[in-house]
């Protein structure tokens, strides 16, 4: 590739460094600018392409440039940009009469916010004032998002700067599987072990509990998961107690795991959520984010509400025709069958690394979690060396993690991937493997 890195880019990383705040990360020891993107690829300032492996964090569902996104967004901004929710809106009418019916929860009510982080804001408002108790579940390890409220119920410390919060929130096991004091048990001992501490948890709660707030797969987390039925079994214990569970569907939506349209049917065996919220891929850029809950939840709030940027005719108009793309060309499908061999890729190519710890995903959302080879332990910067080693070839990914490590890398296309593509990214992760594990002196240094 071309040399990217020109004294332009360097000035506009000082002026970003001049006004914006100190905490706002960037990936790169050079960061990077990009200009534009079609399908599976973006371009730098500096001309450079790449295949975008991250989707600006599993936002970019389809593809970049979508015709069909791009074409509703500018014929809808013809026509008007804004109106509020104070008045009627048929574009947003019709994206929650879709979003209602795909969500499995039964006598559904959609609210539309501008963010994932906002519509976790609104769970956690509906499930307080519904329960009328700031007692919240969450998994260890989760993340949520960064508002005030979301912080106080995020069990990822990277992500969380303060332990001020208006909740008091009880963290349960559950989220990592092959971490923590139940790693060694088989699926259903591990299930069991956890519904075991959820009911002990309980026992010690000071009132009744609001909600359980959980991803099925920990985004921010490392791309996690417990097994299959967990949030089955922990659900028919909540049910038992009348405390709602809420699904953080933000990055498992939409079909992304391949086997299932929402994280959630993968422990579905007690029924669906009372809530889930969404956001990411659903705007395939625009901002969109918003809460399903069944109508008792949803209608609880004993006081006026309004969203001024929620629900807007251009994102609207943006999310259903991404919507209508994703299901006219069976992109759930596509995850499953591409993702299966980019996983498989993945695995073969991690085979003799001692750098990689475990290759883990389902559909389009994989990880692979880094550590040491020498001593086994998390390993931050073996993954800064692989996001840049990737990057150099050609190649964006992410990377993310428990225990405040960032030691895993977060692979996230867009749901359109090809099969070559898949297979190139593959082996461009390969090699940036093999050169992290010469570096740290893993078993292929040997």
């Amino acid at each position: 590739m071309s040399d990217r890195h020109t004294g332009d880019a360097a000035a506009l990383l000082r002026r970003h460094r001049a006004v914006l705040p100190e905490w706002l990360a960037l990936y790169y020891d050079e960061p990077l600018e990009i200009t534009h993107g079609e399908g599976r690829h973006v371009w730098d300032a500096e001309g450079n392409r790449y295949l975008d492996f991250f989707g600006g964090i599993l936002t970019t569902m389809t593809a970049h440039a979508l015709p069909e996104v791009t074409k509703a967004v500018s014929e809808q901004a013809g026509r008007i940009l804004h109106t509020s929710s104070l008045y009627l809106s048929r574009p947003m009418v019709e994206l929650a009469e879709r979003v209602a019916a795909l969500s499995g929860i039964p006598d559904a009510r959609v609210f539309f916010t501008t963010s994932g982080t906002e519509a976790n804001d609104t769970a956690l408002l509906l499930a307080t004032t519904y329960r009328r108790s700031n007692q919240i579940l969450a998994l260890r390890n989760s993340y949520h998002g960064r508002s005030f409220s979301a912080i106080g119920i995020t069990g990822n410390r990277s992500w969380s700067p303060t332990t001020l919060s208006p909740l008091q929130t009880l963290y349960v096991h559950g989220g990592v599987r092959t971490r923590g004091p139940y790693a060694a048990l088989d699926d259903a001992e591990f299930t069991e072990a956890c519904t075991a501490d959820l009911v002990d948890m309980l026992g010690q709660t000071g009132g009744d509990v609001a909600a359980l707030i959980a991803e099925p797969v920990q985004g921010v987390g490392g791309f996690t998961s417990p097994p299959d039925g967990l949030l089955a079994a922990f659900r028919e214990v909540l049910l038992e107690h009348g405390i709602l569970w809420i699904s953080d569907e933000v990055q498992t939506g939409w079909g992304r795991t391949g086997e299932h349209f929402w994280g959630w049917q993968a422990h579905d065996q007690a029924g669906p959520p009372d809530m889930l919220t969404f956001a990411k891929g659903i705007g395939n850029g625009m901002s969109i984010g918003g809460v399903v809950a069944r109508a008792e939840v949803m209608d609880c709030l004993p006081a006026n509400s309004i969203s001024t940027f929620g629900g807007s005719p251009i994102t609207m108009a943006a999310g259903n025709a991404n919507l209508n793309y994703l299901l006219e060309h069976d992109l759930q499908g596509n995850a499953r069958r591409v993702g299966g061999l980019l996983l498989e890729r993945l695995r073969a190519a991690s085979a003799g690394l001692g750098v990689v710890r475990e290759v883990r995903g389902r559909g389009l959302m994989a990880g692979v979690e880094l550590a040491d080879p020498h001593t086994g332990d998390p390993s931050p910067k073996a993954a800064s060396l692989v996001l840049e080693a990737a990057r150099e070839r050609g190649l964006l990914i992410g990377k993310g993690g428990g225990h405040a490590t960032s030691s895993v890398l977060r692979i996230a296309p867009p749901l359109s991937l090809t099969v070559a593509e898949a297979e190139e990214g593959a082996e461009i992760l390969e090699q940036a493997l093999r050169s992290a594990d010469n570096e740290l002196g893993g078993e292929s240094a040997q």
